[in-house]
Protein backbone atom coordinates (compact mmCIF):
# COMPACT_ATOMS: atom_id res chain seq x y z
CA UNK A 1 0.00 0.00 0.00
CA UNK A 2 1.44 3.54 -0.92
CA UNK A 3 1.38 6.47 1.53
CA UNK A 4 0.12 9.77 0.47
CA UNK A 5 2.55 12.46 0.77
CA UNK A 6 3.16 16.03 -0.16
CA UNK A 7 5.94 18.43 -0.12
CA UNK A 8 6.48 20.88 2.59
CA UNK A 9 9.12 23.89 1.37
CA UNK A 10 10.40 25.97 4.83
CA UNK A 11 10.54 29.65 3.94
CA UNK A 12 10.03 33.08 5.69
CA UNK A 13 6.84 34.04 3.69
CA UNK A 14 4.42 31.04 2.65
CA UNK A 15 2.22 33.52 0.64
CA UNK A 16 4.98 34.45 -1.58
CA UNK A 17 6.76 31.57 -2.20
CA UNK A 18 3.19 30.18 -2.58
CA UNK A 19 2.58 32.45 -5.12
CA UNK A 20 5.93 32.21 -7.20
CA UNK A 21 5.47 27.86 -7.16
CA UNK A 22 1.69 28.19 -8.85
CA UNK A 23 2.88 30.45 -11.38
CA UNK A 24 5.95 28.15 -11.90
CA UNK A 25 3.97 24.71 -11.64
CA UNK A 26 0.38 25.78 -12.87
CA UNK A 27 -1.03 25.27 -9.92
CA UNK A 28 -3.71 26.86 -7.80
CA UNK A 29 -3.81 27.65 -4.18
CA UNK A 30 -5.40 24.49 -2.23
CA UNK A 31 -9.15 24.46 -1.33
CA UNK A 32 -10.24 25.70 2.14
CA UNK A 33 -11.68 22.42 4.14
CA UNK A 34 -14.99 21.53 3.19
CA UNK A 35 -18.06 23.62 4.47
CA UNK A 36 -15.73 26.91 3.83
CA UNK A 37 -15.79 29.79 1.24
CA UNK A 38 -12.48 31.13 2.41
CA UNK A 39 -9.42 30.19 3.98
CA UNK A 40 -10.24 33.37 5.83
CA UNK A 41 -13.60 32.37 6.80
CA UNK A 42 -11.93 28.99 8.24
CA UNK A 43 -8.56 30.50 9.81
CA UNK A 44 -11.45 33.55 11.85
CA UNK A 45 -13.86 30.36 12.35
CA UNK A 46 -10.71 28.19 14.19
CA UNK A 47 -9.88 31.94 15.86
CA UNK A 48 -6.27 31.84 14.61
CA UNK A 49 -4.94 35.80 15.16
CA UNK A 50 -4.64 37.60 11.93
CA UNK A 51 -0.98 37.74 12.93
CA UNK A 52 -0.53 34.02 11.93
CA UNK A 53 -2.70 33.88 8.96
CA UNK A 54 0.31 33.65 6.86
CA UNK A 55 2.34 30.70 8.81
CA UNK A 56 1.60 28.11 6.34
CA UNK A 57 0.08 27.94 2.49
CA UNK A 58 -0.98 24.92 0.36
CA UNK A 59 -0.80 25.18 -3.59
CA UNK A 60 -2.73 22.10 -5.60
CA UNK A 61 -2.55 20.22 -8.91
CA UNK A 62 -5.90 21.88 -10.58
CA UNK A 63 -6.50 18.57 -12.44
CA UNK A 64 -6.23 16.54 -8.46
CA UNK A 65 -3.42 14.28 -10.20
CA UNK A 66 0.45 15.61 -8.80
CA UNK A 67 0.89 15.80 -5.12
CA UNK A 68 0.19 19.16 -3.71
CA UNK A 69 2.93 21.45 -1.46
CA UNK A 70 2.69 22.78 1.93
CA UNK A 71 5.07 25.84 3.08
CA UNK A 72 5.89 26.82 6.23
CA UNK A 73 6.68 29.71 7.51
CA UNK A 74 9.90 28.91 9.88
CA UNK A 75 12.51 31.91 11.55
CA UNK A 76 15.71 30.68 10.09
CA UNK A 77 17.22 31.16 6.62
CA UNK A 78 18.07 28.47 4.33
CA UNK A 79 22.03 28.16 4.92
CA UNK A 80 23.07 25.26 2.55
CA UNK A 81 22.27 23.97 -1.05
CA UNK A 82 18.68 22.26 -0.89
CA UNK A 83 19.77 18.40 -0.88
CA UNK A 84 15.72 17.61 -2.49
CA UNK A 85 14.86 19.82 -5.44
CA UNK A 86 12.43 20.08 -8.48
CA UNK A 87 13.47 19.90 -11.46
CA UNK A 88 10.33 21.24 -14.00
CA UNK A 89 10.66 19.39 -17.06
CA UNK A 90 9.47 21.43 -19.90
CA UNK A 91 12.16 20.86 -22.63
CA UNK A 92 10.19 17.67 -23.86
CA UNK A 93 13.25 15.22 -23.51
CA UNK A 94 16.31 14.38 -25.23
CA UNK A 95 14.58 12.98 -28.12
CA UNK A 96 13.67 16.38 -28.75
CA UNK A 97 15.88 18.93 -31.23
CA UNK A 98 18.17 20.85 -29.27
CA UNK A 99 17.53 24.30 -30.60
CA UNK A 100 13.39 23.19 -29.36
CA UNK A 101 14.44 21.89 -26.00
CA UNK A 102 16.86 25.31 -25.14
CA UNK A 103 14.25 27.92 -26.45
CA UNK A 104 11.52 26.02 -23.81
CA UNK A 105 14.17 26.34 -20.91
CA UNK A 106 15.16 29.55 -21.87
CA UNK A 107 11.23 30.65 -21.99
CA UNK A 108 10.32 28.83 -18.84
CA UNK A 109 13.04 30.22 -17.13
CA UNK A 110 12.75 33.79 -18.11
CA UNK A 111 8.60 33.81 -17.28
CA UNK A 112 9.87 32.29 -13.51
CA UNK A 113 12.70 35.30 -13.49
CA UNK A 114 10.39 37.72 -13.81
CA UNK A 115 7.95 36.18 -10.99
CA UNK A 116 10.85 36.30 -8.91
CA UNK A 117 13.47 33.47 -9.37
CA UNK A 118 16.80 34.02 -10.27
CA UNK A 119 19.34 31.84 -12.76
CA UNK A 120 22.15 30.37 -10.75
CA UNK A 121 24.08 28.35 -13.44
CA UNK A 122 23.40 27.05 -17.05
CA UNK A 123 24.44 23.69 -16.97
CA UNK A 124 25.82 22.06 -20.02
CA UNK A 125 25.81 18.64 -21.06
CA UNK A 126 28.38 16.37 -20.41
CA UNK A 127 31.88 17.27 -22.02
CA UNK A 128 30.22 19.63 -24.12
CA UNK A 129 28.52 23.45 -23.95
CA UNK A 130 25.15 22.20 -24.82
CA UNK A 131 22.62 23.26 -22.83
CA UNK A 132 21.29 20.77 -20.60
CA UNK A 133 19.22 22.74 -17.85
CA UNK A 134 19.22 25.38 -15.83
CA UNK A 135 19.71 25.63 -11.92
CA UNK A 136 17.75 28.58 -10.85
CA UNK A 137 16.12 29.19 -6.91
CA UNK A 138 12.91 30.61 -5.98
CA UNK A 139 12.23 34.10 -4.33
CA UNK A 140 13.73 33.00 -1.06
CA UNK A 141 16.79 30.75 -2.43
CA UNK A 142 15.18 27.67 -2.51
CA UNK A 143 16.64 25.70 -5.35
CA UNK A 144 15.10 24.27 -8.90
CA UNK A 145 15.98 23.15 -12.29
CA UNK A 146 14.35 23.51 -15.00
CA UNK A 147 15.49 21.06 -17.57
Amino acid sequence: MTTKWTITIDCADPALVARFWCTALGYTESDPPAGWDTWEEWLTAMNVPENEWNDGASISDPNGVLPSISFLKVPEPRTEKNRLHLDLQVAGGRGEPQHLREERIRATAAKLVTAGATVLHEVPMDNSTTLDHLWLQDPEGNDFCVV
